[in-house]
């Protein structure tokens, strides 16, 4: 098939591409920028934008499929900015893709789409999304799942799956963060450091889309599904920081500081910025930041287990071996 994949050239968006074209399919990029390491693997860019529907129309051109992972993320920013590209993106590509009749859409979301400030423990995709976000990124991310999930009909087919911490050898966010913050000295456990947390190896992250879309094409009864994938279990979020930090020759994090310490010290930041209308870098610490942290955040995968046979490839051991063992 001809499959065009949005943020191809990101973090998760390359290994799709590449399991795609492994699977034999003509497959294209659609970003703002051009990745040589696309090239490398026979995947062309088409640049353009979320928010420019000419160049959505041009991109759509005889596709067939269109995985859609492309997304503004971070914690802290312009509300425009993550609503335009994340809500507003998504629903110019959704309706773009009924308009040309292209059938099959599937769709990264995130758990933070029903995280709000408490832990979640094991729980289900039918846990209901909050009635208040702490971030711009998590709202927006919400917005988009539900447009796709309510444009689903037979012409239309779509699930959306939420990875949980993607990890992996290429990662530019999560654990170069840690990294950073803890070289510098400011990184520190918040909570009593018992919380567990679902993670996922980015090259499991890209299975399961795939095998979502295989199984989509197979059997359209599991379209308007959202699903939950992460390793084959939760870990204990301070001893996976810790783990790398020595794989990487760094001292563990032993310092803590309290949840609501936390919590209070991110409030203040995020008002203070906001008065002097600071939108980057981030503050040091924001509510989400401290939930993050501090929270239990782990999901049932077995509604993905279910319908489309969600299995790890790679077991968490040996997936952070493969990334940060010298």
């Amino acid at each position: 098939m001809k499959i065009l994949v949005t943020g191809g050239g990101g973090f998760l968006g390359r290994y799709i591409c590449r399991d795609l074209k492994e699977l034999g399919h003509e497959v294209y990029s659609f970003s703002r920028n051009h990745y040589d390491h696309l090239d490398e693997i026979d995947v062309s860019t088409i640049r353009g934008s979320l928010t420019d529907l000419d160049s959505i129309d041009r991109a759509l051109e005889g596709i067939e499929a269109v995985f859609h992972v492309a997304a503004i993320a971070g914690v802290w920013g312009k509300k425009d900015s993550f609503y335009k590209t994340n809500y507003e993106g998504t629903k110019n590509l959704v309706d773009a893709c009924k308009k040309k009749g292209i059938k099959y859409f599937i769709n990264t979301s995130s758990p933070s789409v029903v995280f709000e400030k408490e832990d979640l423990c094991g729980v289900g995709e039918t846990i209901p999304y909050p009635k208040k976000f702490l971030t711009h990124y998590a709202h927006s991310k919400a917005l988009a799942e539900q447009y796709v999930m309510k444009a689903c009909g037979d012409s239309f087919l779509a699930v959306s799956l939420r990875p949980h911490l993607i990890f992996g050898k290429e990662d530019p966010h999560i654990i170069p963060r840690v990294l950073q913050s803890a070289r510098a000295g400011r990184l520190k456990v918040v909570g009593d450091g018992t919380n567990l947390v679902d993670i996922i190896y980015v090259e499991n992250a890209a299975k399961a889309h795939v095998d979502a879309f295989l199984k989509l094409k197979e059997d359209p009864s599991i379209s308007a599904n959202c699903y939950f994938i992460g390793q084959e279990k939760p870990v204990n979020l301070w001893d996976f920081i810790n783990k790398i930090l020595v794989l990487k020759e760094e001292e563990p994090i032993v310092d803590k500081i309290s949840f609501k310490k936390a919590f209070r010290i991110g409030a203040v930041l995020e008002i203070l910025y906001k008065i002097a209308g600071i939108h980057s870098p981030q503050p040091p610490m924001t509510r989400f930041v401290a939930c993050q942290l501090a929270k239990s955040h782990y999901f049932d995968h077995s509604k993905a287990i279910k319908d489309f046979n969600y299995t790890v490839k790679y077991n968490t051991d040996d997936a952070i071996s493969l990334s940060y063992s010298s």
